[in-house]
């Protein structure tokens, strides 16, 4: 098959073919986790080391692996991956992966990474494979940032907080307290709000692309229809 062009692949996975946002998939742990910044971060930077990882090793071995034992081999490598993110996790942000809970482990589910491994990786070589990891779990990855800021703001008006689980004790005071003695609002921590959230982002996403095709098409020169007059000179016999 014909391989896409490295900017169309980036442009696809932050944009076009977002997976969380176009393709929709991912949700629950997208809608699960995403109630402060530093939690959807956590959670976007163990998917991106996943998906990178198996979307590598999947271009790697596309030619050796036989269509009978292909999605077994698959699972196995993204099981692999999940592991090592798992032991990192445990090693260095150990009360963020408590936090985060089960929704690590279940990376191993998501429909994302399978869903790229056997879309794409097994049909690619390796640079492209790479690429399209990276740059769909990038878009995943805002996403979760997006969310999770929202709803950390609209839930407990502030912003940044707990960043030390992630980045160490210096970043505690990256904490912005946007309202003083601001009353929780339960409705955006919980996965309603996060439902709602996601709603508005989607159609958000939905008007902006709609303002950019009408756009292109304003910016198309205009054709002319009709017949046109032709002016002949000289004497006819």
């Amino acid at each position: 098959m014909a391989t896409k062009s490295l900017h169309d692949i980036s442009i696809d996975g932050l944009w076009n073919n977002n997976p969380a946002l176009v393709q929709l998939l991912g949700l629950c742990p997208l809608l699960a986790v995403t109630g402060s910044v530093v939690n959807a971060m956590g959670l976007g930077l163990a998917t991106m080391m996943v998906l990178v990882g198996s979307n590598f090793s999947v271009s790697l071995i596309r030619n050796h692996v036989p269509d009978a034992v292909r999605l077994p081999a698959f699972v196995m490598i993204i099981a692999s991956f999940v592991t090592v993110a798992e032991l990192i996790m445990q090693a260095f942000t150990y009360e963020l992966y408590e936090v985060l809970g089960i929704f690590i482990p279940l990376i191993v589910t998501n429909c994302v990474i399978l869903g790229r491994a056997d879309s794409f990786a097994c049909k690619n070589p390796l640079i492209p494979s790479v690429l399209d990891g990276f740059m769909m779990a990038l878009g995943f990855a805002l996403v979760l940032i997006v969310l999770g800021a929202m709803r950390e703001v609209l839930g407990q008006g502030v912003i940044f907080s707990d960043m030390q689980l992630l980045f160490g004790p210096a970043a505690a005071s990256w904490k912005i307290e946007l309202i003083k003695d601001y009353p929780d609002f339960l409705f955006a921590i919980l996965p309603p709000g996060a439902f709602m959230a996601m709603g508005i982002l989607i159609a958000l996403k939905n008007v902006i692309d709609d303002q950019l095709k009408q756009r292109a098409e304003a910016q198309q020169a205009p054709t002319e229809s009709g017949s046109k007059r032709v002016r002949v000179t000289g004497k006819i016999s």
